[in-house]
């Protein structure tokens, strides 16, 4: 083995070290210069910041994974709050010591404010939603929220209030259109609600209970919901499980493409994720009404639809699967006078096709007072088409009354019969006096058993139940005969508070 040489050893393992050390540092640099600038055929040029792409990037996939962020950013400031003040007479609280010496020394009319007996104007205050439609400063809101309004006030997101004025309210569909005078106002854009989808995310805000723009989400839960309540008959409800509370009344529903698809409108109390909204393409129509005429001059027809069900479908026999079913027809109406009848099924109406209860009310909505539109439906089977002059909205006068049923007195209670749950017995005049029910025909709901079929139907004590799959109630044995087959599927029609309607359950 030769000698090693340590000198010439150190010189090599040095030089190697400068090359690499100089290898590094000119790669160092070329990256940061190829990061900072581009080498074009107009000579050298900088680059963008790796930093902001970074971020860009960043904002990008954070964007996709929270879409609502940017609809709240863009939505907010077209949502406004509603302030009304409302002036009502308060009547003067009766002294009930009035006449006797002792106690009115120390409990006179002051102490009742009573002020000599006489009634006095109190202003009473309200809080609502809206939201801003366009830069005229149009704001849609719900009916309820400015109906009785002497002074409404509007205030934006940021900051800037105005007084804001009436300019036409529609309480058939619970929605008002009031105005602003101001520049530079943001507004929503109205998408379509045909094409919502049930299980889309939405997005709400409003003000609930004076929170100012609070934001909710949820999805759409169902389509077509009817809603029945005393003074309230509206079918085709979007409902939601986007939390809505007292204040959101009249603000919107938003997609997640930015655009409004419906108006939120009502809550049920005592349920957790049940809200409805107005669909919004109803409110397009009834906007541009109250905007252009102040009012809505819509066409009348006077017939309640339901939405067709499978199981209605089955145990009424009935040819198509889609369609709206008459539930019932107001006395005297376009409907009564023209021939439909109660359980027609519509699939026409005009060249409109008919899918739904809201495809009936729009097609309807969409005519004038007066106008001859042909109805082209289904009864017992058959097919058939019946001309009907619609006529005016403005000429209903009055409404149905609303009623509440109650038990009879003890001892008065006639044959009663229990089926699938429901106990019912024979109606008659004198029954109907005792349940306060405008029907004298059918058989009685008196009770419904918890967890039963009945419950399931939605039956409540009082409802009178006129048909069974379509035969008559006009005795306890129609009602056993009908209800035997407990197997098959069931479809009553119903009289409730002077209204009937459809209820099914399918086998």
């Amino acid at each position: 083995m030769g000698k090693f040489d340590l000198n010439g050893g150190i010189k090599k393992f040095g030089a190697a070290s400068l090359a690499a050390l100089v290898l590094f540092a000119g790669g160092t640099c070329g990256s940061y210069l190829a990061t900072r600038y581009t080498v074009s055929g107009g000579g050298i040029e900088k680059a963008e910041s790796p930093q902001g792409a970074a971020a860009a990037s960043t904002d990008s996939e954070y964007a996709q994974r929270n879409p609502y962020v940017d609809i709240v950013k863009k939505s907010s400031p077209a949502v406004v709050n509603i302030d009304v003040e409302t002036m009502v007479t308060q009547q003067p609280m009766v002294n009930p010591f009035k006449g006797d010496p002792f106690f009115e020394e120390f409990f006179g009319d002051n102490f009742f404010g009573q002020q000599g007996g006489r009634a006095r104007k109190v202003p009473v205050r309200g809080k609502g939603s809206g939201f801003i439609v366009s830069k005229e400063g149009y704001i849609l809101t719900n009916n309820h929220v400015v109906e009785d309004a002497d002074k409404i006030k509007v205030t934006l997101l940021d900051g800037r209030m105005f007084d804001a004025k009436k300019v036409g309210q529609d309480p058939t569909f619970d929605l008002a259109v009031i105005q602003v005078k101001a520049k530079d106002l943001p507004f929503l854009p109205l998408g379509d609600s045909s094409v919502t989808q049930v299980g889309e995310q939405v997005v709400a805000i409003g003000n609930p209970h004076g929170f100012e723009n609070t934001v909710t989400a949820g999805i759409i839960s169902a389509k077509n919901r009817t809603l029945q309540a005393p003074g309230v008959n509206f079918q085709g409800f979007l409902q939601t499980d986007a939390a809505i509370n007292p204040g959101n009344s009249g603000g919107p529903l938003i997609d997640l493409n930015g655009n409004v698809i419906g108006i939120n409108t009502a809550i049920v109390p005592y349920a957790q994720g049940i809200g409805f909204a107005i669909p919004v393409n109803m409110a397009k129509q009834i906007m541009d009404d109250l905007i252009k005429h102040g009012e809505v001059r819509r066409g009348w027809l006077g017939a309640t639809v339901q939405q067709l069900t499978p199981s209605l479908v089955e145990a009424y026999k009935i040819p198509v699967k889609e369609g709206s079913i008459i539930a019932d027809i107001q006395k005297n109406s376009p409907a009564d006078t023209y021939g439909l009848k109660r359980g027609d099924v519509i699939v026409k109406v005009g060249d409109s096709v008919i899918k739904n209860s809201e495809d009936v009310v729009f097609a309807v909505r969409n005519k004038l007072a007066g106008e001859i539109v042909p109805f082209e439906i289904y009864r017992d089977g058959k097919k058939m088409t019946i001309e009907v002059k619609l006529g005016d909205i403005d000429s209903v006068k009055g409404a149905k009354r609303q009623t509440t049923g109650r038990r009879p007195r003890a001892g008065e209670a006639p044959e009663e019969s229990t089926k699938r749950g429901i106990s019912v017995v024979k109606n008659s005049e004198e029954l109907a006096k005792e349940y306060n029910i405008s029907e004298t025909e059918g058989v009685v709901v008196t009770r419904v058993a918890p967890g039963s079929q009945g419950q399931n139907l939605g039956l409540r004590r009082g409802d009178v139940i006129l048909e069974v799959n379509r035969i008559k109630m006009d005795s306890i044995a129609d009602w056993e005969r009908a209800m035997a087959n407990e197997k098959a599927a069931l479809g009553l029609l119903v009289s409730r508070r002077g209204q009937t309607l459809f209820i099914s359950v399918g086998e």
